[in-house]
């Protein structure tokens, strides 16, 4: 697979986290739900730049969102 794609959909996913554990700490609840979304879109992201060739710096993740949505779209 494509390490662009990679990293971006780990940052999505990890967008999409800060929402469910906001919810779940303000009803008292565990936030079991966005654990797995912060182990899934870590594990994303550790591997977009651990299989990179030199890896990503932050100025690198708008070029690679605008080659995946380019690619896709």
């Amino acid at each position: 697979m494509d390490t662009d794609l990679f990293l971006v959909l780990g940052t999505v996913i990890l967008v999409l986290a800060i929402p469910t554990v906001i919810g779940a700490l303000s009803e008292s609840r565990p936030p079991r739900a966005a654990a797995i979304l912060v182990m899934i879109g870590g594990g994303l992201l550790i591997l977009a730049v651990t299989q990179h060739p030199g890896g990503y710096a932050v100025g690198d993740i708008p070029m690679a969102l605008t080659r995946v949505l380019g690619r896709y779209f």
